[in-house]
This record gives structure tokens, C-alpha cells and sequence, in this order.
């Protein structure tokens, strides 16, 4: 079978604040959650034929996961299960501002333990694109596997979409993380950075400034710059085009929205092509993406959460 996309990482249980109980405590909801399903699940149902490589504990959130990658529209051919260690879980706390603090229960978790053998390969080298972050490059045996895989789809000339998706807590040092990042640079052909994440990696306030120290460095045909609630900056070429963000009062949380972002501007690249795009192209493509991002933003537990394109086209209708 032949995938639109795949990707491999991540896939673990946010729990989410959902209120309080008639005692007084907090409700955690345990929403099915990580970046690369996320991103999937938004491609699915755009109507992509999707595929997830990694791993879950055989437990009860293990199986939730599965179900709910089922459910969604994405190909668990390539999950595999763990005997032994647990699925990986988060706790996501709301700030003041809209951001999000992570708490993670890793050490280890099951989406670390998914080893080069576990890969499976056939899903990987028949791909039109392959999605990566660095989660999967914190440790082994799973950089091993992240490597091996990003290795196979570059031999299949698959479009290598990246999306560093820093999460510090995660890593045993800054210095690793970083090294790790400009790694992932190193095979991109698509690039998603928010922009604190740029800001940390250029060591430049402005954003332009530190795009421009990234191309310096690293020949990323296409970067894609998120800026929260103000929009999104894409630089191709010569080109620097920006679209405004939306800001709707059902707002809730942000967990999401950037994936909801870059499944959205992988749709656009596999409804027209890899290839050079105009100023119009590079500004309809961020404007469909924020426009889906803000959607997302106004419900809870991301992978569930995505919007359809009807609904994103009439949020466009309504600007």
C-alpha cells in the first residue's frame, strides 16, 4: 500500500485540566495525544491515507491509543506494543497567556523503547511524505529507529517534514537538545519552528534574523515560522509571505494547534505538489493553516479534536 504520509514518534495520553469535582479536585481528562498522530489524524480526515510508527504499552491507555488511531483514520500497522514498560502519559497545564507547562511520566516510557528492528520499513519506503521530531532522538534504542527510518524515506525520495517540537523537560541537557535539532535540520525538506523555538536556536530576538541564521547553515527549501495567536511567516527562496492569526472567543487551550498547523500545510503540499509556490500559494497555504490551528484551539484533546475542512473553509468565509 502506498501512504500520503507517515510518521514516526510519539504517541502518548495528555490529561488535560477539565474542571473540578463537587469535592473540590481537579478533573484530569486523558485525551489521546503527541505531535505526529496529531499532525495524522488531521491529514486523515482531510482525506489522506495515513500511517503511525511507534510504540504503546500493553496496558489500558496503550489499547485507548490504538482505538482511537483506528477510530481517526490512521494505519496502526506500524504500532507496536511493549510487555514491559508503560505508555507514555503528560500532564498539560494552562498558563496565563495561552501557553502550556508539561509534565511527563518518561523515564521510561514506552514510545522510547521502539528499536531499528521494530521499524517497519515497507510503510517508510512508501511514502509520499514522512513526518520526524526530536522526541524520538532523546535516547535509545528509539534514535536508532527514528535514524534508520528518516534514512529509509530519504532513500525513497520521499518530502522529509520536520518539526523540532521542543519539549526541554525531555532532555538530559540543552546542549543535546540543540545538536539533535540541527540534526533533524540537516534532512528537512519542510520545516515547522514556532517562534520561541527559533529564538533558542539562533540565539536572536527577531525572527527574520533568526531565520536567516538558519538558511545560513542549513538548506531547508521551505520553513514554515508559527507565531502563536499573530499568524505565521513562510520563507521560500527569495520569498517572505505572512497571514494573521484568528482569534476566536471560544479559545480554550492551544494543545494542538501547531499540528493542527502543519497537517494542514502538508495537505496543501499534496493537493499542489512539491515544488517552488508563489507569494498567493505561500499566503492561501498559511492562511487555510492558522485559520484550522485556531479551530483546534477551541476544543479539548488534539487528536480528536481536528477540524474539517468545511469548517475551516467557513471560518476563512467569515474573515
Amino acid at each position: 500500500m502506498t501512504y500520503d504520509v507517515a510518521a514516526l514518534g510519539e504517541l502518548l495520553i495528555d490529561f488535560t485540566e477539565s474542571g473540578t469535582s463537587p469535592q473540590g479536585n481537579s478533573l484530569m481528562e486523558a485525551c489521546p495525544g503527541g505531535a505526529p498522530c496529531n499532525v495524522l489524524a488531521m491529514l486523515a480526515g482531510l482525506g489522506h491515507t495515513t500511517a503511525f510508527i511507534g510504540k504503546v504499552g500493553r496496558d489500558a491507555f496503550g489499547e485507548q491509543l490504538e482505538h482511537a488511531l483506528e477510530e481517526v483514520g490512521i494505519s496502526t500497522k506500524g504500532l507496536v506494543r511493549d510487555d514491559l514498560v508503560h505508555t507514555t502519559l503528560a500532564i498539560v497545564a494552562s498558563l496565563p497567556g495561552g501557553d502550556r507547562d508539561f509534565s511527563f511520566y518518561r523515564n521510561p516510557g514506552a514510545d522510547m523503547m521502539l528499536s531499528q528492528q521494530e521499524v517497519d520499513a515497507d510503510i517508510v519506503s512508501s511514502t509520499r511524505v514522512f513526518c520526524y521530531g526530536t522526541l524520538s532522538l532523546t535516547s535509545e534504542p528509539v534514535a536508532s529507529a527514528a535514524r534508520y527510518a528518516i534514512e529509509v524515506a530519504e532513500q525513497n525520495a520521499s518530502v522529509m517534514a520536520f518539526d523540532p517540537n521542543l519539549r526541554p523537560p525531555l532532555w538530559d541537557t540543552m546542549e543535546h537538545a540543540r545538536k539533535e535539532v540541527l540534526w533533524g535540520m540537516g534532512h528537512a525538506h519542510v520545516l515547522k519552528i514556532s517562534d520561541n523555538e527559533i529564538q533558542w536556536l539562533s540565539g536572536r530576538e527577531d525572527y527574520d534574523e533568526g531565520i536567516a541564521w538558519l538558511r545560513e547553515r542549513y538548506d531547508v527549501p521551505l520553513i514554515l515560522l508559527t507565531l502563536g495567536g499573530e499568524g505565521s511567516r513562510a520563507y521560500q527562496g527569495d520569498l517572505r509571505v505572512e497571514a494573521p492569526g484568528f482569534h476566536l472567543a471560544e479559545t480554550i487551550e492551544t494543545t494542538g494547534a501547531g499540528d493542527c498547523f502543519f497537517g494542514s500545510a502538508i495537505h496543501f503540499i499534496l493537493e499542489h505538489g512539491w515544488r517552488a509556490y508563489t507569494q498567493d500559494e505561500l499566503r492561501a497555504l498559511l492562511s487555510w493553516s492558522n485559520a484550522a490551528a485556531a479551530l483546534v484551539t477551541t476544543r479539548k484533546g488534539a487528536l480528536r479534536a481536528m477540524p474539517s475542512a468545511a469548517e475551516v473553509e467557513g471560518l476563512l468565509a467569515r474573515e
